[in-house]
């Protein structure tokens, strides 16, 4: 009996500590945004997507286009630059990076990989309208 209350005793004691330890464990205060990071920039245009008919050639920054990235081609952006591309009609988003050059269709300022466009239900309507909003310009070397 003595050595049962014991056990219990000792296992309480755990139980206090159990509350201070786990808060502890979470990530920094720092990795938490208080606030979405704000755009540089926004404007809304028409986006369209490339895909599977492109996997493998060299996009304009010479990188090998993968339809499965999240990349995008825009006209005059730096590449490397940080987009955050938001369907208007339902309102899903996706982060891309800006490797190539393009659309080369008039009324079109965006062309995004198969897997944005995927995401963000663009697949069907081949184009449709985009907020567009520059999140981060490639650090200068």
């Amino acid at each position: 009996m003595r050595n049962r209350l014991f056990v219990i005793w000792a296992a309480l004691r755990w139980v206090p500590l159990l509350f201070l330890i786990a808060p502890a464990m979470e990530a920094p205060l720092v990795a938490h945004l208080s606030q979405p990071p704000k755009a540089i920039k926004a404007w809304v245009g028409n986006a369209s997507w490339y895909g599977p008919g492109f996997n493998g050639r060299k996009t304009a920054n010479g990188e090998i286009f993968d339809s499965e990235a999240l990349t995008a081609a825009h006209p005059h952006l730096p590449f490397g630059s940080l987009v955050r591309v938001v369907n208007t009609r339902n309102g899903k988003f996706e982060l891309v990076r800006i490797n190539d050059r393009g659309p080369y269709q008039e009324g079109r300022e965006i062309d995004v990989s198969y897997r944005v466009a995927r995401k963000l239900g663009l697949i069907h309507s081949g184009v449709s309208q985009v907020r567009l909003e520059l999140m981060e310009l490639p650090q200068k070397r």
